[in-house]
């Protein structure tokens, strides 16, 4: 068929009607929902992690340093274990920034480029494909802190 017989639409709207017509079809922002969305999942996650933090301290005689890292680790293996099991990723469509904010997000970025790859196999696919995000926080996180250290090794001579 020749589309030489179709012609252009013609459209007669002015920039007003226009404005109009996008606002009204335009999805319309859920900041607050999701605000308060992100407040409870993250607060959810943050209290887990306290409770972890007591569980540790009290019934495994941890020091009170030793159970914030036990917590942190706990907290990053069960988020790993969420994100494999395909969970992880329904509760940050719920809660959004409370789902990748705490350091559950960061487990979940780390596992879910390299689940992805898997059928590449664990060496190339899962191995290769672990540190794609975390790489570049990892690098700039370990020279921050080289910074610092020098900072305050300068400031206290």
């Amino acid at each position: 068929m020749s589309n030489s017989n179709l012609r252009p639409p013609v459209i007669n709207l002015t920039p007003e009607e226009y404005k109009t017509m996008v606002q009204r079809i335009s999805p319309k922002p859920k900041a607050i929902k999701n605000a308060v969305l992100a407040f409870m999942v993250g607060g959810l996650i943050c209290s887990i992690g306290q409770i972890l933090i007591n569980i540790y301290i009290n019934y495994f005689g941890l020091s009170k340093v030793s159970a914030q890292t036990a917590g942190t680790a706990t907290l990053i293996l069960i988020g790993a274990l969420l994100t494999g099991l395909g969970v992880y990723d329904n509760i940050v469509r719920f809660g959004g920034a409370g789902g990748i904010v705490p350091v559950t997000g960061f487990a979940n970025s780390m596992v879910s480029p390299a689940l992805e790859y898997k059928r590449e196999g664990y060496v190339f696919g899962v191995g290769g494909k672990l540190f794609t995000v975390a790489g570049p926080i990892l690098v700039y996180g370990i020279a921050t802190s080289i910074l610092v250290g020098i900072i305050y090794v300068l400031l206290r001579l």
